[in-house]
């Protein structure tokens, strides 16, 4: 008769033999979105106080094809820098808890590249925009987030679908032209996470998660392989010491609200772009030589935020559209200031105005 320390014994040999068998399908990578042999997932609905469009048409071309070279080629003055390092023609510059890559090539030349990059990560799109240099991907989950537990490691690919974090991700990456020819490339992070929709813990819900920089740099990285830049060389590269920020305000007076940056236009003009690509907007255009961002909003907070997967499946058309705003920079004594316009060019104080602000510098801290 076997004593129970002898069972023991054996289930944790057996056990070692089976994690020795199935090592191979551990996946070691701290990023992987690839989802071969994965159920499809259902794309998730937008957040409850953001909005996304459908292509717009009126940047297609009739009758033709649209390429990198119709990206808007208004010559702009480039961000200050704050750490660099160069491998041959690709940069990587980073002010606070922004990166971004500076690439000496045409726009021509890095578009494609850059869109296939994001293919072979697994990832699909939903906004091509040539013309704006913008791309937007499905949310997708990180496989490597998964907890590789002894049955999963166990039954591997055979039940993986069965399996998810919990998490989804999507990034937006936006293209624009320099002064020296080239292209300023930037990559930011948007993350959603399920939880119980309430204390009975019978049914879950997508709600944002913070958008995660580290997530955004590791791209970075890999697109800079990408672009040439042998791996150990990137990373390198990407390891540089973190700057301070400037502080940002976000002040209301008799006059209205607006935030306040004690920095020049061009670190602000990069700052706010990163900053309503992380939280969502819609950019439809921009217009650096005044100072715009063109963008839509809507403003949900009065309504009971049902989730993302319900407002999917909705059959309700009372809700209020997108609505266009402009989101203006200009410096005032010395500082940058951000204001919200309405879609005439007004200046606009109502609470939407404000919540759309307060969502900027919430990013911006």
């Amino acid at each position: 008769m076997h004593t129970p320390t002898f069972i023991r014994a054996y289930l944790a040999c057996a056990l070692a033999l089976l994690v020795s068998a199935c090592g191979s399908v551990i996946d070691a990578d701290k990023v992987n979105y690839k989802t071969e042999g994965v159920a499809k997932i259902v794309p998730l609905d937008i957040p409850p106080d953001l909005t996304q469009l459908s292509r717009d048409t009126r940047y297609a071309v009739p009758g033709g094809v649209v390429t990198a070279s119709t990206m808007s080629g208004r010559p702009t003055q480039g961000p200050a820098t704050v750490a660099v390092k160069q491998v041959n023609d690709v940069r990587i510059e980073r002010d606070g808890k922004q990166r971004w890559l500076v690439v000496n090539r045409s726009a021509e030349d890095i578009w494609p590249i850059v869109y296939g990059f994001w293919k072979e990560n697994g990832f699909e799109y939903v906004i091509e925009q040539q013309q704006l240099g913008l791309l937007e991907t499905e949310w997708a989950e990180n496989r490597a987030k998964i907890p590789q537990d002894f049955i999963r490691r166990t039954i591997g690919k055979a039940f993986d679908s069965l399996y998810s974090s919990g998490e989804r991700d999507k990034f937006r990456t936006r293209l624009e032209r320099n002064t020296s020819g080239g292209v300023d490339v930037f990559i930011t992070h948007r993350g959603m996470v399920e939880e119980f929709a309430d204390k009975s813990k019978s049914g879950t819900i997508w709600q944002p998660r913070p958008s995660d920089s580290e997530l955004e740099a590791e791209f970075l990285t890999r697109l800079m392989v990408k672009l040439g830049v042998s791996s150990e060389q990137a990373k390198s590269v990407a390891a540089v010491q973190t700057t301070t920020t400037p502080s940002t305000g976000l002040i209301t007076n008799n006059e209205g609200s607006f935030i306040s940056l004690a920095e020049s236009f061009d670190v602000a003009w990069r700052r706010i772009g990163v900053a309503l690509d992380r939280t969502g907007f819609t950019v439809e255009d921009r217009d650096r030589s005044q100072g715009v961002y063109f963008v839509r909003y809507v403003d949900t907070s009065a309504k009971e935020e049902k989730g993302f997967f319900s407002g999917l499946f909705s059959s309700n058309k009372a809700d209020t559209g997108p609505v266009k705003y402009r989101v203006l920079i200009r410096t005032v004594d010395g500082k940058a200031q951000v204001t919200v316009l309405n879609a005439a060019g007004q200046t606009e104080n109502s609470p939407v105005s404000q919540r759309i602000l307060k969502l900027i510098a919430d990013d911006l801290r």
